[in-house]
């Protein structure tokens, strides 16, 4: 496990790999920021923002989509152009967006959480290439990890306090959903599920939120097969990067954190990495 970078993130969050330009991308949610780090040359380039930002992915079209305190956003750093999109929440003052990715074909997912722990109060929406948005899923209390099997037929699904992942028949025409089911209980003991990727076996690997752990499960059987000990309590998320994509990058907090165990964890916050022997799904860019 390497610290590749001491940022010292409040809420390190939404790690994204980009293969074409090889850099990754991941938000700090409270510094209202996101990063993008050059593994080749160590540069790091830091975005800052006026709002609480969720998550951020590559556009094909150049620049950024962003879920973000108050919708969906575009972004282009050589015009530091901050766009709003659409706010699907905007009479929900106490929600934001959390945890978003692209799907395969290059739709973007993300969802809400409630400020205040509302439960049931939140959803998932998904935004197509022509910039529409359209509500998925509702009744959620706090969205978070998503992924697509493989071969793209099945979607992942976290809501955070279930302490549960479902999935869902995913129909990659038409960006629809149908037959949700619980495939894996987290014991309570872990740490609550939080971030999660998929790898090219299949298998799912999810970051737990006080549980100083990333583990990799098998869907199909509910099992847990291997579990990653990481240097920082409220681990967030984890995406596969690099050329082979097979070293995975891991995002922490230290936001509610004591000051005893800040002193004992004093790298939360940091970006890690670890080169493992399996290779990751790819990162997807918003086609629109």
């Amino acid at each position: 496990m390497e610290l590749i970078t001491d940022i010292r993130a409040a809420l390190g969050e939404g790690p994204s790999w980009d293969g074409n330009r090889q850099v990754l991308y991941w938000v700090d949610i409270l510094g209202k920021r996101f990063y993008e780090f050059n593994p080749s040359d160590g540069k790091l380039n830091e975005y800052q923002s006026d709002q609480l930002l969720g998550a951020v992915v590559p556009r094909q079209s150049g620049g950024f989509i962003l879920a973000m305190q108050h919708g969906f956003y575009s972004f282009r750093p050589e015009t530091n152009e901050w766009l709003s999109i659409h706010d699907p929440e905007a009479r929900k003052l106490d929600n934001r967006f959390n945890d978003g990715k692209c799907d395969p074909v290059g739709r973007f997912w993300a969802g809400t959480l409630s400020l205040t722990g509302k439960p049931r109060d939140c959803a998932l929406y998904r935004m197509d290439p022509d910039l529409s948005i359209t509500k998925v899923l509702e009744g959620i209390s706090l969205s978070n990890g998503m992924g697509w099997s493989p071969e793209g037929t099945t979607m992942y699904f976290i809501d955070t306090p279930t302490y549960s992942v479902a999935a869902f028949v995913y129909d990659l025409a038409s960006g629809s959903i149908s037959g949700k089911r619980l495939l894996i209980d987290i014991p309570r003991t872990a740490g609550a599920p939080d971030g999660m990727t998929v790898d090219e076996e299949g298998m799912l690997w999810i970051a737990h939120w006080g549980g100083y752990q990333v583990t990799r499960w098998n869907p199909r059987t509910g099992k847990m097969l291997q579990s990653l000990s990481v240097p920082a309590p409220h681990v967030t998320s984890c995406v596969f990067g690099g050329k082979n994509r097979n070293e995975l990058y891991i995002t922490t907090a230290r936001e509610w954190l004591s000051e005893e165990l800040l002193r004992q964890y004093p790298l939360s916050g940091g970006l890690f990495r670890v080169k493992l022997d399996i290779c990751g799904a790819e990162s997807y860019s918003f086609i629109g």
